[in-house]
């Protein structure tokens, strides 16, 4: 069903989400989509996308955004806003909290909502399917664009079922606060660079398209999920396959840390696509050679478990693997352009702002002085901008490209690879052992 273009437009969304509904059998239209139901945006306005905008922004520093702040930032007439809020928070788009004060929050639907609408103005999207997938960290749905090609469209959920992010992701610094809506979207955007950046290398991935907020758009891989194939023509050159990748990765300086069935889609041709990146680190990682070890024997125990293949030679990191590119580099240049890391820094910032406000209340108090010594700052900045812009050209002509992911606080905030050593090349292939020959 389509997305809405212009307010004419929105009507046709809901007659179409009611007719993809009915044609999904034995009721299931309700289960398939529970997080991605469109039907209200036949009722919403430009208004109220303002209104939930305000709302977004309120919540850069603020856990509950006050009334009074969604209407200032919005910039309604006087009680318009709050009649809005009030529909709103009956579509779930946003929710209300009475503790510590009266205000509102945006939920996740209500984030979809703008990232879709967002995506849909670009000309990115024009129509939503249905839910091909789902995660402990996102859903994914089938989308045409305006050109009728039929794409996937992934949406971070971060904070559903995954919440050990402080551990498993480098994402905030240590004693940092953060919000779930947030740490979806530096998970979209860093998703999006390593895609673009290994696509642009030739790798076997997805062709990413676009992304907003939590959203990335990208090609439809067709074929299977490794894990739902009972049977292959030629399991020991599908192995070989997937530790070649394995090894292409460690040589751009990078490990996967989540390389296994779910994460591998095969085609009638046994060819594979990788899917699945925000979780990569750099092999100059303390900890690289484990999870290098441990993607391997994750594909090592799933061929011998379910095709009876056993593989008795595998890579090693320090053996079979040469840092021969620095894809730092190539991020920068393609994956990740400077809008994107300023929009990523952009997010960090707003994360410490929120962390060192100390307390919603007093950033409501202190709203008026903000807005003027704002102005202020502006002015300083231009100023800054001018006496650093040649410093800045000469920093960049010298290095190439912007290096990817060294934050301006943390250099360990996007753990990509560093120049590391050549390392000795892998020893020649023999007979039953890994690398195979690919059977005829």
């Amino acid at each position: 069903f389509s997305l809405p273009h212009k307010r004419g437009d929105v009507a046709q969304v809901a007659a179409a989400a009611g007719r993809a509904n009915a044609q999904l059998p034995g009721g299931a239209s309700a289960q398939k989509m529970p997080n991605l139901d469109v039907k209200v945006l036949r009722y919403m306005s430009s208004d109220e996308f303002r209104v939930l905008t305000a709302c977004e922004m309120g919540m850069k520093n603020h856990e509950v955004v006050p009334s009074a702040l969604i209407e200032s930032i919005s910039g309604l007439k006087r009680g318009g806003a709050y009649k809005l809020i009030r529909l709103l928070a009956k579509n779930k788009l946003v929710a209300h909290s009475s503790k510590p004060y009266d205000g509102y929050r945006l939920t996740s639907k209500g984030y979809d909502y703008l990232a879709l609408k967002t995506l849909c103005k670009r000309g990115s999207l024009s129509a939503i399917g249905i839910q091909v997938g789902v995660g402990k960290e996102s859903d994914i749905f089938t989308a045409v664009t305006p050109e009728g090609e039929e794409v996937a469209l992934k949406l971070h959920k971060l904070g559903r079922t995954f919440r050990t992010l402080k551990n498993n992701r480098d994402y905030t610094r240590p004693g940092q606060s953060f919000n779930w809506l947030y740490m979806s979207r530096l998970s979209a955007l860093k998703e999006y660079a390593f895609m673009s950046a290994l696509h642009a290398k030739g790798l076997p991935v997805p062709t990413p398209i676009d992304v907003n907020r939590h959203c990335v758009v990208m090609s439809l891989a067709h074929g299977f999920q490794l894990n739902s194939v009972q049977r292959l023509l030629h399991p020991a050159a599908v192995f070989s396959s997937l530790m070649e990748l394995i090894c292409t990765l460690a040589s751009y300086g990078l490990i996967h840390c989540d390389f296994n069935e779910f994460n591998l889609l095969i085609d009638d041709e046994e060819k594979v696509t990788l899917i699945d990146f925000p979780q990569m680190i750099s092999t100059s990682h303390p900890n690289a050679a484990f999870y290098f070890d441990r993607d391997v024997e994750c594909v090592r125990a799933f061929f011998r478990r379910r095709f009876g293949f056993e593989a008795t030679q595998v890579p090693q990191l320090d053996v079979d693997t040469s840092n021969l590119h620095e894809l730092d580099v190539a991020l920068a240049a393609s994956g990740w352009g400077a809008s994107q890391q300023r929009e990523f820094e952009a997010v960090g910032e707003e994360l410490a702002m929120g962390a060192a406000d100390g307390g919603e209340a007093a950033g409501q108090e202190d709203e008026g002085e903000e807005g003027s010594e704002g102005e202020e700052d502006e002015e300083g900045i231009e100023s800054e901008e001018d006496e650093e812009g040649e410093e800045a050209a000469a920093k960049r002509g010298s290095r190439g490209q912007d290096c990817v992911g060294r934050g301006a606080d943390d250099d360990a905030s996007f753990p990509l690879a560093a120049a590391t050593p050549p390392l000795r090349a892998s020893a020649s292939p023999e007979a039953g052992v890994w690398p195979a020959e690919p059977s005829s």
